[in-house]
């Protein structure tokens, strides 16, 4: 089961102490959202901010890469999540190109050097073309029309053993972003 299906009375320690850090990073934002879009199919973190009181809507199972211009029907918002969205699409500029102008809070898995990137071979929808260093996804951000105000990193933490289970707790594995569009660009 993917972690962006698993239902709210079953979620993992690791995946509430994951999903607790994105709460967390939006709340200490000065900026308070009204109404969401959510890339992405309906999904467990949408469903936390429902229950924290937040109006959110998804743009559904459509694959963003054939489909960027879906992201343009949904101009009643003020903010935009897209939590690890990026690293499925083959072309994640030109959705962000086409996104509405409002603040998006936006996290992707970093690429590891120790781990390959993920992948289900039974779920084209479950695995990751990019997995980005922060730069990559600064620069991304920044050439498709975004600033950053402000980031996080953390960890990954496991309760395997073994040598990729102990540099997980040392190594970042999330990158967490505030931006806002540059309307300059």
């Amino acid at each position: 089961m993917s972690s962006a299906t698993v239902p709210l009375d079953q979620i993992s320690d690791l995946l509430k102490l994951r999903f607790d850090r994105t709460l967390e990073f939006i709340n200490k934002s000065k900026f308070k959202p009204k109404k969401i879009l959510d890339l992405g199919p309906n999904n467990t973190f949408a469903e936390i901010l429902r229950n924290k009181g937040f109006q959110v809507v998804n743009t559904g199972m459509v694959d963003l890469d054939d489909q960027p211009e879906i992201v343009e029907k949904f101009d009643d918002i003020d903010c935009i999540t897209s939590f690890e969205i990026f690293e499925h699409l083959v072309a994640p500029f030109n959705v962000l190109r086409k996104l509405p102008k409002v603040k998006m809070f936006v996290s992707v898995p970093l690429r590891l050097w120790f781990s390959p990137a993920f992948r289900n071979k039974n779920d084209k929808w479950d695995q990751h073309y990019h997995e980005f260093e922060d730069w990559q996804f600064d620069w991304l951000l920044e050439k498709s029309g975004w600033e950053i105000e402000r980031s996080e990193k953390w960890n990954s933490p496991t309760k395997e053993f073994g040598f990729r289970p102990i540099l997980r707790k040392f190594y970042p594995r999330y990158y967490v972003l505030e931006v806002n569009p540059n309307l300059k660009s």
